[in-house]
This record gives C-alpha cells, sequence and structure tokens, in this order.
C-alpha cells in the first residue's frame, strides 16, 4: 500500500474536515465498491481456473469418471464434483 500526503491531494477544506477527527495518524480510505475488481481478475489466476474448470466438464461429457478427473488435475472427487455439477 503506497501512502499519500493528504494535503497534496485533497483540497484545504476537506483536509480541515478530517482532523477534527484524526490527526496525524494513517488512515485507509477503502475504494468505492464499484471499483473492486474479482479475485485473479488482475492477475489472469480467474481465467486460468475457468478454463481448468471448462475442461474438466468437457472432459466428464466426453466420459471421464469424476475420479480419474481427480486424480489427473490433482483435486479431490468432491472439488472435481462441485466443477461439474456447479454453476458455469
Amino acid at each position: 500500500m503506497k501512502y499519500v500526503r493528504a494535503t497534496t491531494v485533497l483540497p484545504d477544506h476537506l483536509v480541515e474536515e478530517i482532523q477534527k477527527y484524526v490527526q496525524g495518524e494513517a488512515i485507509y480510505i477503502p475504494k468505492p465498491a464499484s471499483k473492486h475488481e474479482g479475485w485473479g481478475m488482475r492477475s489472469g489466476g480467474r481465467k486460468v481456473l475457468d478454463e481448468r474448470n471448462e475442461r474438466i466438464r468437457v472432459a466428464y461429457q466426453d466420459g471421464q469418471t469424476i475420479r480419474h478427473l481427480a486424480e489427473e488435475y490433482f483435486l479431490s472427487v468432491d472439488s472435481i464434483k462441485k466443477i461439474i455439477y456447479g454453476k458455469k
């Protein structure tokens, strides 16, 4: 997390208002909910898992057993079932 001096980014009147509540402390101002990205969206991890899960679903539809898929993808049988029977 990068710290930014409030007086360089906020108008004076807003700094004075904040100082009524906190002085000389570091405060965290979170992003608005509309700016949040889902897990793995920035790194690409979500896309990798979605593609893997789609391959698992296709393999199951093509006749692979749940146990075989669990061994092939190093996942538990329950995890494979969640992928196959869960929402896409």
